[in-house]
């Protein structure tokens, strides 16, 4: 049941018998004496008749908005719709009714109710958080043992002894019961009842289908002709047939068996592999799955990503046009000088070659002391100088036959600057603008082992208190002011105007080889010594965009080209792979990586493969060098 809905009240107002003036107090204590809420005399049969009219149950009312009943009584009989009052009417009925303010409308019967005396006290109460009936809930307690004093106990006399004995005659009923039990002369669960067959519709078609999922194991093959005792000749095999079963592998022979003759069957002796061939059957029957599965029917062709056609990207390295001979040990790195013209490498004969990239043909050659680990080519075109790494020194190198235009270049006595590091150097890195230029030193978790240089000033000096980790590699950011420091495991972005950690790349490799930096300084791509190399868009997670499994050994060195959309791997397995990388424009756009080609360019010796990389400034052209001693240019 509901109120009225024209009182728009959320709760039921409920007016003390004091509060209420005039017709209306008049009214309720006429009503009050005459009204009986409970009749506990009342006969049990008037439930029926006392229970709503409306005998449709719990349905929605709305389906019955297009009819004119609203149910149906006891008898089955319809209930029509009551006349509904207007507006006018129910606020004439507000204002003049003065029993009004306890009515109410029951949904159900479609009636006004009007709520008893005692009714509305049970509501003021329920509001009031009080109970319902008239009992007072802090009674005070009477304590019936110690309020009258006696010399007597109240209860009983004390427990007897035997209250706290087994019996001894229950004790014999009850093993006379499960001696029955013991003999079968009393069943505790009582006889068990066959049941009934069961019989079902043949005609009903709501009928559930019986699961045909398991599939009933496959029988054991019947025996043939060459499993006779006394098999056919053409069955029995030659000493050439024998030899050519035994060497073959047990699931390549075409029988398990070799075919032979007896006489008579009593010359058949015990089979030897009778309970092998029983237990492999247990297997079978144990191990194999016979349950039938639905498949998705999906195209694999739908499943790969479609990629342009490799014809379609051109141009990118995929003939060998040049072969650089002169190093007799391994040539470790490579580098390409600004103008496209030279190419400068060192090797482990502990010699640094310049050569003519175009004739491959060698101009200059020094010699060191200790294994070149490394040279880099200062990327500014109006300097002409190179770092060579070995040992604990970087020589900036500024060769015979070329003229610098720098003055700064002016304060330098001879061809050769040297620099003294703590430790040994592992690799070099040049600033885009050649001015700076970063070492990397051996010398494990120490601060030191990152530094920078200033050609102008010449002065060096050390950006970090603390590393976190063994550092591998480090880059310049070709636009901004960021460094880039890759150690074992992890990459961290400095900026160096702020002097503050920026961002932290997580490639997930267990040992980071090389990295490089696209020329919009937004991807980098990231070597390892685990085999893979992983693009990471720096724009849209610190995790990797893409992860490229092509390589079966260690990854050397990767790098981007400047001006095509080209970047490339070289590892130990003797290849180097070419890939094209487009960056596009429009941020919604993911970037597009196509492997375009694998160039097989160096042979293994000593389990090294490609050591360096290097695309040509200009051209799509690719310089790499091997543990082999050779040099080659890929056009």
């Amino acid at each position: 049941m509901k109120r009225k809905q024209d009182n728009e009240e959320a709760d039921i107002n409920i007016h003390s018998e004091d509060e209420m003036t005039g017709t209306e107090n008049t009214e309720f204590e006429s009503e009050q004496d005459k009204t009986v809420v409970f009749n506990d005399d009342q006969d049990s049969d008037s439930d029926l008749e006392a229970g709503p009219i409306n005998r449709t149950g719990k349905v929605p009312r709305e389906w019955y908005e297009e009819y004119p009943h609203i149910g149906y009584d006891v008898d089955g009989k319809k209930i029509m719709k009551p006349a509904t009052a207007d507006e006018l009417e129910k606020f004439l009925a507000k204002m003049d009714d003065p029993k009004y303010w306890r009515t109410i409308h029951d949904d159900v019967d479609d009636k006004d109710i009007v709520l008893t005396p005692q009714e509305i006290d049970i509501i003021q109460k329920l509001q009031q958080g009080s109970f319902a009936t008239e009992a007072d809930p802090y009674e005070d307690a009477v304590d019936f043992f110690t309020y009258k004093q006696s010399i007597h106990p109240v209860l009983s006399k004390p427990e007897p002894k035997r209250r706290f004995l087994p019996s001894k005659w229950e004790h014999q009923k009850i093993m006379k019961v499960v001696r029955a039990i013991r003999k079968g002369l009393i069943l505790p669960h009582g006889p068990k009842t066959e049941k009934k067959p069961q019989f079902y519709d043949i005609w009903n078609d709501s009928e559930e289908p019986k699961r045909t999922d398991k599939i009933p194991a496959p029988k054991i093959k019947l025996p043939g002709h060459a499993e006779s005792y006394n098999p056919p000749e053409e069955y029995l095999m030659t000493e050439e047939e024998k030899k050519e079963w035994e060497a073959k592998d047990a699931k390549d022979r075409e029988t398990s068996f070799i075919p032979r003759k007896f006489d008579c069957m009593r010359h058949i002796p015990a089979y030897n592999k009778f309970f092998q061939e029983r237990f492999e059957r247990c297997l079978d029957l144990y191990l194999c799955p016979r349950v039938r599965k639905n498949r998705i029917n999906i195209d694999p062709e739908s499943l790969i990503p479609k990629l342009p056609d490799p014809k379609e990207l051109k141009p990118f390295p995929s003939i060998l046009s040049v072969v650089y001979k002169g190093h007799s040990g391994r040539v470790r790195s490579v580098s390409v000088d600004p103008t496209g013209q030279w190419l400068v490498s060192g090797s482990d004969d502990n010699t640094v070659k310049l050569w003519e990239l175009m004739t491959g043909r060698c101009i200059q050659t020094w010699s060191y002391d200790e294994v070149i680990q490394q040279v880099v080519w200062n990327p500014s075109v109006s300097i002409s100088l190179f770092a060579v790494v070995f040992g604990e020194k970087i020589i900036l190198v500024h060769p015979d036959n070329f003229e610098s235009k720098a003055a700064e270049w002016k304060l330098i006595d001879e061809t050769q600057l040297e620099i003294n590091h703590s430790a040994q150097v592992k690799s070099c890195v040049w600033h885009n603008k050649g001015d700076y230029f970063a070492t990397v030193a051996s010398q494990g978790h120490s601060s030191k082992s990152v530094l920078i240089h200033q050609l102008s000033k010449k002065i060096s000096q050390n950006p970090f208190k603390k590393v976190g980790g063994i550092v591998q590699n480090v880059l310049f950011h070709p636009k901004r002011p960021l460094f880039y420091v890759a150690t074992q495991q992890f990459i961290r972005i400095y900026d160096l105007s702020k002097q503050e950690l920026v961002r932290k790349l997580s490639p997930g490799f267990r040992w980071i080889s090389s990295m490089s930096i696209h020329p919009s300084g937004d991807n980098i791509i990231v070597g390892s010594y685990d085999k893979k190399v992983c693009w990471i868009d720096m724009e849209l997670s610190p995790k990797p965009y893409k992860v490229l499994r092509f390589h079966k050994k260690a990854v050397r060195n990767v790098v981007f080209h400047r001006n095509y959309p080209l970047f490339a791997s070289c590892s130990d397995d003797g290849t180097t792979q070419v890939y094209h990388g487009m960056v596009y424009q429009d941020l919604l756009q993911n970037p597009l990586i196509v492997p375009v080609k694998i160039l097989r360019c160096h042979s293994n010796k000593g389990g090294l493969g490609v050591l360096n990389c290097q695309f040509h400034i200009q051209q799509p052209w690719l310089v790499s060098s091997g543990a082999d001693g050779l040099i080659k240019l890929f056009s």
